[in-house]
């Protein structure tokens, strides 16, 4: 079946919606908005600008932004004008920027809206050719109002193969260096177009920006599926703004990473004690004032599409939301299969599962409990690396997701670790734990947390205290993640029972290496840093300790 690829969608929309907004851009708390038209034009500027550079065929050119109107029509400029793009997390270090930069070889830069932009500019290399996008970008490089000046926009409407390399997305590296995943047109035009036969948008879909854009989730729902649809997308102007901004926007569509739902929750509580909460849920009369006043505050009364994902959620965190009117649908994909793969759909949801596969998406357990996924959209590659991809495709062309899970007979599919993640204790018994993990993360006090033990006799948690947590007194958070371990650990086989909290001093971050730009855990940097200390942690007295 031949699909329209991102830039056909475009097309479709300029002669057919012109008028209609399809970026909203807050700067200074006034909203910029750019049509359909409008965009459109100012894409075909920039494309023939591009053009202008006289860059080889199909070269690799790199975007360094936090969301923003600009990011989405750089990237649609670039297939414009036959390149390939290479989006960069705005929160990167400058190590990584030139690891990213030097490996795709792309000598063209867009530069955006970044905070801390100074630390991370010796990590451009020399010579490389940097645009600045117009309001919020660095002023020392060429601006893009001053390059879309000079040009007069494209004219034709240009077709790319379906087979050409549309982007590179380098990973966020759990495991160690980033992998550069190749994706084609015909992954984002086949997952797009087939997903939006299982999840319901159009152009009266309204989005809401603020995951990195170079995360294959956020590029998938909010920049291909308001793209696909037809839709408008709102940005975020700024972490102090979110709750304004969002409020705003009142998105139709909404997706969060659980950390953000837990947030969400933590600031309901904060105004609304669940005992409190509780009662007002109980009478009926004032069951749905709450229920709506509570959405209305988020800024998601008009939202009926509201997704999870990045990282598991807990069970009782969907539950939690579900009591407060708030259907949480969750979604497991990643940037191999271009974020196509399963979701939870209203109305066939089973809490603890991530739902059933998208339309055309093959899915198995292999060797070792491994899910394995298989469909048109996958990617072609790891970017000149030809070891690491054979290895990551089985002899029949199945992905290997490296996650292991259980599918029911309904279909519905349930993650239960990772393959590489299991480790041995003293007593040669095997540890999964992402599930454990998933079980503790369901206190609110907790906003990070690792399960370890290699060698000793019975797992510990290592844990980053949340703002919650930090609130409350040394003895009531010792009171309170003791208690919570003796919950999980009576659902827990023997072997995995655990023995101890351990309250970490210092915060994982992406500067000291130990999470990924996606806020994920560096399971192995983690262990690096800390496997020294684990045998004198187990056996200090008491269910919870402290970091010296």
């Amino acid at each position: 079946m031949a699909y329209l690829s991102p830039l056909e969608m475009l097309y479709k929309w300029e002669k057919t919606i012109p008028n209609s907004i399809y970026l909203s851009q807050p700067v200074d708390d006034v909203w910029h908005n750019y049509s359909y038209k409008q965009t459109g034009e100012e894409i075909r500027k920039m494309a023939a600008a591009l053009k202008a550079l006289n860059l080889p065929p199909k070269s690799n050119i790199a975007m360094l932004s936090k969301n923003c109107a600009h990011w989405i029509m750089a990237d649609l400029a670039i297939m414009m004008s036959g390149h390939v793009s290479v989006p960069l997390y705005p929160n990167l270090t400058a190590d990584s920027i030139k690891q990213i930069l030097d490996h795709s070889g792309s000598k063209v830069l867009f530069v955006g809206k970044l905070d801390g932009f100074e630390s991370m500019k010796p990590g451009i290399p020399n010579g490389t050719y940097c645009i600045s996008f117009p309001k919020y970008g660095p002023k020392e490089y060429d601006n893009w109002e001053t390059l879309v000046a000079k040009q007069s926009p494209l004219k034709e409407d240009v077709i790319r193969d379906d087979q050409d390399l549309a982007t590179i997305i380098y990973t966020s590296g759990t495991t160690g260096t980033p992998k550069g995943v190749m994706l084609k047109f015909h992954s984002f035009s086949f997952a797009t177009t087939n997903a939006l036969t299982a999840i319901t948008l159009n152009n009266e879909s309204r989005f809401f920006s603020y995951l990195p854009l170079s995360h294959i989730a956020e590029r998938f729902l909010v920049q291909m599926g308001s793209l696909y649809a037809g839709g408008h997308v709102f940005f975020a102007e700024s972490l102090d703004k979110f709750p304004k901004n969002l409020q705003y926007a009142k998105p139709t569509v909404f997706l969060a990473v659980p950390r953000i739902w837990t947030k969400f929750q933590q600031g309901i509580l904060s105004k609304m004690p669940q005992k409190k909460l509780n009662l007002f849920l109980s009478i009926p009369i004032l069951s749905s004032f709450v229920k709506n006043k509570i959405k209305k505050g988020l800024g998601l009364d008009q939202a009926d599409l509201m997704l999870s994902g990045a990282a598991p959620i807990p069970s009782s965190l969907l539950e939690w939301f579900d009591k407060v009117g708030i259907t949480i649908q969750e979604a497991y994909a990643m940037t191999e299969n271009c974020c196509y793969s399963h979701v939870t759909l209203k109305g066939h949801r089973k809490i603890g599962s991530v739902g059933q596969a998208l339309p055309l998406c093959d899915v198995k357990i292999g060797k070792d409990d491994e899910i394995i996924t298989k469909h048109e959209g996958l990617m072609t590659g790891y970017y000149k690396d030809e070891t690491l991809t054979k290895e990551a495709f089985t002899a029949d062309g199945y992905l290997r997701t490296g996650d292991t899970g259980e599918i029911d007979k309904d279909g519905f599919l349930k993650i239960t670790g990772r393959v590489k993640d299991l480790f041995k204790t003293s007593k040669a018994k095997y540890v999964a734990p992402a599930p454990i993990e998933l079980k503790l993360s369901a206190n609110n006090d907790v906003e990070q947390i690792c399960v370890v033990g290699s060698g000793l006799p019975q797992p510990i948690a290592l844990a980053i205290v949340s703002e919650t947590g930090k609130l409350k007194s040394k003895e009531e958070l010792k009171e309170s993640l003791a208690k919570t371990m003796e919950i999980v650990n009576e659902r827990l086989d023997d072997h995995e029972v655990l023995k101890k909290i351990i309250v970490m001093k210092d915060a994982w971050t992406i500067e000291n290496g130990l999470i990924t730009p996606t806020l994920k855990v560096k399971r192995n940097v983690i262990d690096k840093t800390y496997s020294s200390k684990y045998e004198k942690w187990y056996e200090q007295n008491g269910a919870v300790v402290w970091e010296n």
